[in-house]
């Protein structure tokens, strides 16, 4: 899956977000280890999401 993120400079290194994923935010010292912890971040995220939803009817829709 792509996740868009969103990547900003501060005095600590750089924090990083997904807009589509509430919640789901990360850091690091280094653009590159934002985005590697970023990208646990969206794992562990999609895993409690699956949890929750492990006996929901799931469906699939396409937006423009």
């Amino acid at each position: 899956m792509k996740f868009k993120v969103a990547l900003k400079k501060t005095d600590e290194g750089f924090s990083v977000f997904v807009p589509g994923l509430p919640g789901c935010w990360s850091q690091g010292k280094t653009e590159d280890e934002a985005l590697a912890n970023i990208a646990d971040a969206i794992e562990g995220y999609m895993e409690v999401a699956e949890s929750l939803c492990k006996d929901c009817d799931m469906r699939e829709i396409q937006v423009a």
